[in-house]
């Protein structure tokens, strides 16, 4: 039986970002991978594929909104299916990428479904009657998460969908039932929106993604609407029921939504079943992932869990530094390192959203006294000269010192443009103040100088 320092299950971002740091620490490390491709589910099930499908669409959306290609805007017609083709095709360059990585820092790469036989051994399921084990020092649980399935839901109807299936649909729908207006909901909503799908947005709660500031969430309804989707707020389904050219939600509002398919997104569950860990003393909630310590250490001591199995942010950034920071500790037996609290979101709508930091409605209930700045795309010349000028850059900074509380942004670019505030707001004391903004030359015409018009905007609300 092989013996290792650490071993790690799951090759996602969680995985990846504590296996490279151990292996450049000088520890002996192995992964465990379940499929036959390194990357987990945020490579080839969630946030590439997802992503990467959202852009090719919103270059289609460019072409087509483009003045120059008015008279051969609509000539060009691209099915779904196509465009997953691209997202395929990211995904394996990724992954030759990862095994390059994994093969420079040495760390051994082990296929099959890993399952704890005590605190200190798995065993790898290699095939139906082949398994081997292996020990180690330390695990560390990063299995990522899946879809959840409620038992009424009949997912093995072939109009019935998640995130992980839409990704095989071999058409291009005429109408789609989402169910679950969450992040995957909303992105999906918008990616085929886009496409000319109509969209049932069937939300079980008063607003969308209440965790945003109020007005990116009203921006965001309003702009899924003006692409053609329907909202449906405060819906909850009574019954499913699927048939050979369609499928209807009976909601119990008596309300009835048909469409030609549902796609689910209503949470999801941590990939552990099967895996031994309540045998060796490691505690499951109910939605299947594994409580944990501030250290991301389980009830067991030398077993750790880090990414979307822990539950939320559900952030393949966030996961990808809790593994680092889980190294750090194993590598050098003590860690000062603390993960930053605030980090920021990033949802792929169109246009996208992201924000970092405190929203209005919890300055206001804190009692905070915040002023706001804003900056509208519209104003911005590089948004005028890409023709992407819906949207806006809002900063919130307090009253007296002047220190920035919160950055939310919509618009094309979001993702990108948020970090710049992160690097300032970052810096704490007198260094994070909405004057650094006002004050500093930025390139032009640039996304960035919207933080200098916002700056301004806000400082003269102060006046």
């Amino acid at each position: 039986m092989k013996h290792y320092d650490v071993i790690i299950i799951g090759t996602g971002p969680g995985g990846e970002g504590a296996a490279f740091k151990l292996a450049a620490s000088g520890k002996n490390v192995a992964v465990v991978e379940l499929y036959e491709k390194v990357g987990g589910g945020s490579l080839h099930w969630g946030t590439i594929p997802s992503k990467t499908l959202r852009h090719s669409i919103q270059m289609l959306s460019d072409f087509r909104n483009s003045p120059l290609f008015a008279k051969a805007a609509y000539t060009l017609n691209v099915d779904y299916p196509k465009l997953l083709e691209t997202a395929e095709q990211v995904a394996d360059e990724q992954v030759k990428l990862r095994y390059q990585q994994y093969h420079r820092y040495g760390v051994d790469i082990l296929h099959g479904f890993a399952r704890f036989k005590d605190p200190k051994t798995i065993e790898i399921k290699t095939g139906s009657d082949r398994s081997e084990s292996y020990s180690a020092n330390y695990f560390i649980v990063a299995t990522g998460s899946k879809p959840y399935h409620p038992d009424d839901v009949d997912f093995s109807h072939p109009r019935i969908l998640d995130s992980d299936s839409i990704l095989q649909l071999d058409n291009t729908p005429r109408s789609l039932i989402i169910y679950g207006a969450g992040v995957i909901g909303c992105e999906y909503a918008s990616i085929f929106a886009e496409l000319g799908v109509k969209v049932n947005l069937i939300n079980s709660r008063e607003q969308l993604l209440g965790f945003l500031d109020d007005e990116i969430t009203d921006a965001l309804s309003y702009y899924l609407r003006q692409q053609g989707a329907t909202i449906r707020h405060q819906e909850t389904y009574q019954k499913i029921e699927s048939g050979q050219e369609s499928v209807s939600v009976y909601c119990q509002s008596g309300k009835i939504i048909k469409a030609d398919y549902l796609l689910w997104a209503n949470g999801r569950t941590g990939n552990t079943e099967g895996m031994g860990l309540e045998q060796v003393g490691i505690k499951i909630n109910y939605r299947g992932q594994i409580e944990v310590n501030k250290g991301f250490i389980t009830d067991v001591d030398y077993i750790y869990a880090v990414g979307d199995v822990v539950g939320p942010p559900g952030l393949a950034s966030a996961s990808f530094n809790q593994g680092r920071f889980v190294a750090t500790c194993l590598s050098q037996q003590a860690c000062e390192w603390k993960l930053i609290e605030d980090i920021p979101t990033g949802i792929y709508t169109t246009p996208e959203i992201s924000s970092l930091g405190k929203t209005e409605k919890e300055l206001t209930g804190s009692k905070i006294p915040f002023e706001i700045g804003r900056a509208g795309f519209e104003q911005i010349a590089r948004a005028q000269i890409t023709g992407h000028t819906v949207g806006m850059l809002k900063i919130l900074f307090h009253r007296d010192s002047l220190e920035i509380l919160g950055i939310h942004c919509f618009g094309e670019q979001a993702a990108e443009i948020i970090h710049i505030g992160q690097a300032i707001m970052a810096q704490g004391g007198s260094a994070n103040s909405i004057t650094y903004f006002a004050d500093t030359t930025f390139n032009y015409p640039t996304m960035a100088e919207a933080y200098r018009v916002a700056a301004i905007d806000g400082l003269q609300q102060l006046s």
